[in-house]
């Protein structure tokens, strides 16, 4: 029995020297235990988190041999729960916690669009009417129509503005659009409707890297016309405001939507590229080759270059990831050491769960770290049987290619499915037909770079534009094609730990035992495969409600909360439009009073002018009524339940289950954590039948 007992310390004993990946690995799992944790920790919890911290580095360097990998792992795990306080608490900053209308000012640091195409202003040093400087929020951001001036990074605008608090999920353990604005440091969202105003023109000291985005973007766009224009901006330098809906649609459905991100790819071919041409340069002047060693010459400018690719794309998951990888590499260039190992990522990854732990629940963490890790291990596993002298050198390129498509694609399918609710069944089609251009078109940026100053980069724009106007090409044909993406419904909490859990073991470990890697990858696809959809749900204001059918979600409404709709839509792998949700049978009556029944459950969706004077009349007759406005304190009669917008700014959107004699609602706002800020937050509500209505059933 003591053996048993010992097998696994044992095990990990005889594996150090390959266990250094796993610290991202556990510091990883303290982050996922910090953010699943059902209250929001004061600072005892903090303290003795730190002084767990300190003990297991007192049994690392003082205890039994055989106990230090625990104390890591247990270290690593208190590490990554750390590391989430501190970067929550650095960041803490004020949301409006009300609706507020009229006058904002602020100066712009970010130009993007939304999804409905409108150009949106993201605003720091921000001053509110009648609000005070400790209750307005760091940063806003506003949608505005045309607007009468240029935007650019570092003006100070002023506009009338409809501004609210992020919201939070549009059904519970959806996305948690409120969290990712607070650790954005973003405090109210909303849109305008007047013209956007100079207040003062930008400092040149101010916003230097955001105004220099803008200036090259728009030398890019006037070089390079139209989308194909748009699209090689977004590419180089990060600024996607002149990208349309239409074209993000092509390419997130034709999976290329990765080119946009600034990850990887984007930086490992313009890093190549620079490499490449400054260790060739200086190989060409004997005197200076003689004296250097180009190698390294051309690691340090290719570092310089890749910093300044980080500022100038502002600096996203995605791009950290690449920077931190490629800096890895160069660093294991200048050391002589080996340059693209799984530690190297690992270090990459410790590195940004420390700084900003919030990303391991971002989509473009769990899909670069994926594919990188899963590209690492899947050549290093056929680096000695395929790629050395078993294949002709002519092929050699070709295969490298469709290889690494295969394994990034089978990599980050599971996670972008969960994220984006579809499946791009001709992806790899996609891929394989633009990646060598995409490598032509970084390196075309980077020439055009170097050549605009002498005014000689004609060629080189020519060059980007052909590239870019043929991945749009592909991007829209193959998003164009009949079953180009599959729907896949929202997966539960637990499916994505588990499939992540096994590619992890799978790569990481050695020996048979790795094979064990079947069992959470198996019970997460079950797990996906058996989820059940909410029945019914409601939108956080009341005004949009969406009932589970034989024909899909039937939608209360084919106008308003149109983000909610299509988050529902989506959640549930369903590609319709609301406009078509909502002329699906579930829902009867007048727009104002759209009646519903839920296993025997009758329901009444009041909204409009007339809502609050038809109330006594909706709950004589039905047992959940929901009214989109606030309603003062009145008797409601026994039997009714009411849900007004006083109660759903407590509990925020609901998913409704009917039992024959119990009704739950489940809120989204259970649980007080920091992002959720002082708003009070509510249980499950439930209505249960009176005996006597159960009888007459």
């Amino acid at each position: 029995m003591r053996g048993i007992l010992l097998w696994p310390l044992q095990t990990l004993s005889e594996a150090r020297g390959l266990l250094f990946p796993w610290v991202a690995v556990f510091i990883g799992c303290g982050v996922g235990v910090w953010f699943a944790l059902p209250f929001e920790p004061d600072r005892i919890f903090y303290l003795l988190v730190a002084t767990l911290i300190g003990g297991t580095a007192i049994v690392r360097f003082r205890g039994p041999e055989l106990l230090h990998p625990v104390a890591i792992i247990v270290g690593c795990v208190a590490a990554g729960v750390l590391a989430c306080g501190i970067r929550a608490h650095s960041v803490d900053a004020p949301m409006l916690e009300f609706r507020y209308y009229g006058p904002v000012q602020g100066r712009i640091v970010g130009i993007d669009r939304s999804q409905s195409d409108a150009l949106r202003l993201t605003l720091d040093r921000v001053v509110l009417l009648d609000v005070a400087p400790q209750r307005t929020p760091v940063k806003v951001r506003v949608s505005v129509g045309t607007p009468d001036l240029a935007p650019e990074p570092g003006q100070v605008v002023m506009l009338t503005a409809f501004l609210s608090a992020p919201e939070g999920p549009s059904e519970p353990g959806g996305f948690d659009f409120r969290r990712m604005a607070f650790f954005d440091r973003l405090g109210a969202v909303g849109y305008s409707r007047t013209p956007v105003l100079l207040w003062e023109a930008a400092d040149p000291g101010a916003q230097v890297i955001n105004r220099l985005r803008t200036r090259l973007s728009a030398g890019i766009m006037a070089a390079v016309p139209g989308d194909a224009g748009a699209f090689a901006s977004g590419v180089m330098t990060g600024d996607r405001s002149g990208i349309g809906q239409d074209t993000v649609k092509a390419l997130r459905d034709s999976n290329l939507a990765h080119l946009l991100a600034i990850s990887g790819m984007n930086m490992a071919f313009l890093t190549a590229f620079v490499f490449a041409l400054v260790r060739y340069g200086v190989a060409l002047m004997p005197p200076v080759a003689l004296r250097m060693n180009s190698k390294k010459v051309a690691a340090v400018a290719a570092f310089g270059v890749a910093l300044f690719y980080l500022l100038l794309s502002g600096a996203n998951v995605a791009t950290e990831r690449a920077f931190l990888m490629v800096s890895v590499m160069l660093g294991a260039v200048l050391f002589d050491r080996r340059a693209l190992t799984l530690r190297s990522v690992a270090l990459a990854a410790v590195a940004l769960l420390l700084v900003q732990p919030e990303s391991l629940a971002e989509p473009g963490f769990q899909l670069s770290f994926a594919a990188t890790v899963v590209l690492i291990a899947g050549f290093g596993q056929i680096e000695g049987r395929i790629l050395q002298g078993r294949l002709p050198r002519w092929i050699m390129p070709v295969f490298t290619l469709v290889l690494s498509s295969v394994l990034a694609g089978a990599a980050t399918a599971p996670f972008a499915a969960a994220h984006f609710n579809r499946f791009t069944d001709y992806g790899l089609i996609a891929n394989l037909l633009t990646v060598p251009v995409m490598s032509l078109l970084m390196a075309a940026g980077a020439t055009a770079a170097l050549l605009a100053p002498l005014g000689l980069a004609a060629p080189a724009f020519w060059v980007m534009e052909i590239s870019s106007r043929w991945i749009l090409f592909i991007a829209h044909w193959i998003a164009g094609l009949d079953g180009a993406v599959t729907p896949i419904p929202a997966p539960g909490a637990g499916v994505l730990p588990l499939i992540a859990i096994a590619g992890i073991w799978a790569v990481l470990w050695r020996g048979k035992t790795r094979l064990a890697a079947i069992v959470p990858l198996v019970a997460g696809f079950w797990l996906w495969v058996a989820v059940e959809r909410p029945v019914m749900l409601i939108s956080s204001d009341g005004s949009l409600a969406g009932l589970l059918g034989d024909d899909g979600r039937a939608l209360s409404g084919a106008r308003g909360a149109g983000f909610t709709a299509q988050s529902w839509l989506e959640n549930d792998g369903d590609l319709a439009l609301q406009k078509v949700a909502a002329t699906r049978a579930g829902f009867t009556g007048p727009k104002g009073a759209r009646e519903f029944t839920l296993n025997g459950w009758r329901g009444v969706m009041l909204s409009g002018k007339d809502a609050t004077a038809t109330l006594p009349q909706a709950c004589a007759a039905a047992d959940l009524v929901v009214l989109a406005a606030a309603l003062e304190p009145v008797a409601v009669p026994a039997g009714c339940l009411l849900i007004d917008r006083d109660v759903l700014r407590d509990t925020g959107a609901l998913s409704v289950e009917a039992g024959r004699d119990t009704l739950t609602l489940t809120p989204v706002r259970q649980v007080a954590r920091i992002w959720v800020g002082p708003r009070p937050v509510r249980d499950q509500i439930r209505l249960t039948r009176e005996p006597a209505a159960l009888a007459s059933q």
